[in-house]
């Protein structure tokens, strides 16, 4: 590999300014009528509560990253079942300029089990009730992309 090539790679791997959208996965992961919420342990959004998930990884499928993102922040398996929605998270700075791009993949699934152990980038790994999503401040496609996941799951929200 050339130095040309490692340095645009290195670049094209920023995640500030990129010269690409990188892929993330989020899934809305429900048991027993409850969805599971992650508070972020690190930047970006630190401290804030959130769908868990992440970056896919090269040679990675989407169900793949799904599955190793819920294992990684909340401690449990999950049954993928399906595509919720795709999410376009792009900003700007104040130039204009593309800060951030992210294409966001949003499953839902059926957790295989409730005892959760917060890690990885979370802080904090909970189940709330439909009825209490106000009180976590989510991002508006998060708490739109929640009543999705209820509605393909037939769970009443």
């Amino acid at each position: 590999m050339t130095e040309a090539a490692t340095a645009d790679e290195t670049e094209n791997d920023s995640r500030s300014y990129p010269a690409r959208p990188f892929v993330g996965v989020g899934v809305v992961v429900w048991h027993q009528g409850r969805v599971l919420l992650i508070r972020r342990g690190k930047a970006p959004r630190k401290g804030q509560w959130s769908l868990p998930g992440g970056a896919q990884h090269l040679g990675e499928t989407v169900a793949e990253a799904a599955r190793r993102e819920v294992r990684e922040e909340a401690g449990i398996d999950i049954r993928v079942v399906g595509l919720l929605d795709v999410i376009d998270l792009i900003e700007r700075d104040e130039d204009g300029r593309v800060r951030h791009h992210y294409t966001l993949i949003d499953l839902v699934a059926e957790a295989m089990g409730d005892s959760l152990t917060a890690g990885d980038d979370a802080a904090e790994a909970t189940w709330a009730s439909p009825a209490d999503l106000g009180r976590y401040d989510l991002w508006d496609e998060t708490a739109r992309i929640i009543p999705l996941g209820a509605e393909r799951l037939g769970i009443a929200s």
